[in-house]
């Protein structure tokens, strides 16, 4: 019996990285870009392109798929709508992280993976109980296994800072969409 097919949503490259590199050689892993919070849409572009390149470095990257989502921002910008002046980590990031992660329950669903999880807790920025709280609601809504992570644990950030370095990978300095670029 081959490994259990996981679909892993990313939010770029970096965060990527060290994720890839922990769970390879346990699952058979099919990276799934899907951010349509990214502003403004160069800077989508330039992330999935970085995730496409530490896809074709890394030494086992011939292994994994990458699939993309659709990119929405105005799809997410009705998502959030209301909440815009709100500071980064409170309830627009809750229901972005929803909006992503539901994103990445359905696909996992439609094509048949066995469980499916986020790159998103290797961030210091990120609050792992909550992107797992929605994981796992997720899980029963769509009937699809969730695998449970705090990717940032065992220097996991660190390490993704290392292989971004080692392989000349675009790190952002914002998270993502349009309201967390004035935080910065």
């Amino acid at each position: 019996m081959g490994k259990p097919r996981l679909l892993l949503h990313s939010c770029c490259g970096p965060c990527s990285s060290a994720v890839l590199e922990r769970l390879h050689e346990e699952y058979e892993i099919t990276v799934f870009y899907y951010n349509p919070n990214i502003f403004p849409s160069e800077e989508y572009s330039r992330r999935l392109e970085t995730q496409k390149k530490i896809i074709a470095v890394l030494p086992f990257g011939s292994e994994i798929s990458l699939e993309q989502g659709a990119y929405d921002p105005d799809g997410f910008d009705k998502y959030v709508k209301g909440l815009e002046d709100l500071p980064e980590g409170g309830e627009r990031c809750r229901l972005c992280f929803e909006m992503r992660l539901s994103g990445a329950a359905a696909y996992a669903k439609e094509n048949g993976f066995d469980l499916f999880t986020t790159t998103l807790s290797i961030s210091p920025h990120k609050n792992s109980a909550l992107l797992n709280e929605i994981g796992e609601r997720l899980s029963r809504e769509y009937g699809i296994n969730w695998l449970h992570s705090d990717f940032k644990k065992k220097d996991g950030y660190l390490r993704s800072i290392r292989l971004s370095e080692e392989y000349g990978l675009y790190r952002q300095n914002y998270c993502g969409c349009k309201y967390s670029i004035r935080e910065n």
